[in-house]
């Protein structure tokens, strides 16, 4: 797939960062290898494979082979946030205004 300078534009303009001639080349070069591997991924015969939400097996013991021991979910109180509260300048409890960082 052929990667068009609008195309690197877009992206830039979408991670907000202002590339130069130079930089516009080797991400041009780097985007079209990254979609090349990934049309060749979408070769492959995957009919048979079932959906992962890990990329290894949970479960069994930490010595066992293929195991990967996942901790229990525990809920655990968290008793900050009056104090993160009485730090911040402009307060409204639960939250508290921040300055804006993004202007575009």
């Amino acid at each position: 797939m052929k990667i068009t300078r609008q195309d690197v534009l877009r992206v830039a303009e979408l991670a907000y960062l202002d590339l130069s001639e130079a930089e516009m080349e080797t991400f041009s070069r780097q985007l079209e290898s990254i979609l090349s591997y990934s049309e060749k991924l979408n070769e492959l015969e995957t009919s048979g494979v079932a959906p992962m939400s890990h990329v290894a097996p949970p479960g069994g013991n930490a010595g066992a082979e293929g195991a990967t021991p996942l901790r229990e979910d525990t809920l655990t109180p968290c008793e900050v946030g009056g104090d993160v509260l009485a730090g911040a300048p402009d307060a409204n409890p639960p939250y508290f205004r921040v300055p804006k960082v993004i202007e575009r």
